[in-house]
């Protein structure tokens, strides 16, 4: 079973995009929003991934990621998430330690102004420095899960 390990920030300023290694547009929404199986559709440029993650531990839990075609997730979203899709923009930022980076997400539309970084890391006690971007730690706030804010 694959294990994903992430911490959660508010972010403040828009200084990440000046130091951004790359960018791109994502849509994504929901099949299943039930925390203990939460499965999500997701496009980003030319590919789609179908994502089934468990209910979060700390900042771990289960995490099984598969590449769709573009036209079924396109279908998925339109026919089976209500046509209920975020719209982001995710900037990756190299982090200061080797072999980590920040993922910034721009949120579109009726998110507009929301700015979260996520780091992903390779065990829960790994240390890692905070950039002047990072704010406030919503680690496990279910208020900025993505899989809550679709409804939202």
């Amino acid at each position: 079973m694959a294990k994903e390990i992430e911490r959660k920030f508010l972010v403040s300023g828009t200084g990440f995009k000046a130091v951004a290694a790359s960018s791109r547009e994502i849509s994504q929404g929901y099949l299943s929003t039930n925390p203990d199986a939460t499965v999500r559709v997701r496009i980003s440029d030319s590919r789609a991934w179908l994502t089934v993650k468990s209910r979060n531990h700390g900042a771990t839990r289960g995490e099984w990621e598969y590449e769709i075609p573009v036209d079924d997730a396109r279908h998925m979203l339109a026919e089976c998430c209500g046509g209920l899709c975020l719209e982001k923009t995710r900037y990756i930022v190299p982090a200061a330690e080797k072999g980590l980076s920040w993922e910034v997400d721009v949120f579109h539309g009726r998110h507009e102004g929301l700015v979260l970084a996520e780091i992903e890391l390779p065990s829960e006690d790994t240390p890692f420095s905070l950039p002047d971007f990072i704010g406030e730690e919503v680690t496990g706030d279910t208020r900025y899960y993505n899989s809550v804010l679709i409804g939202v």
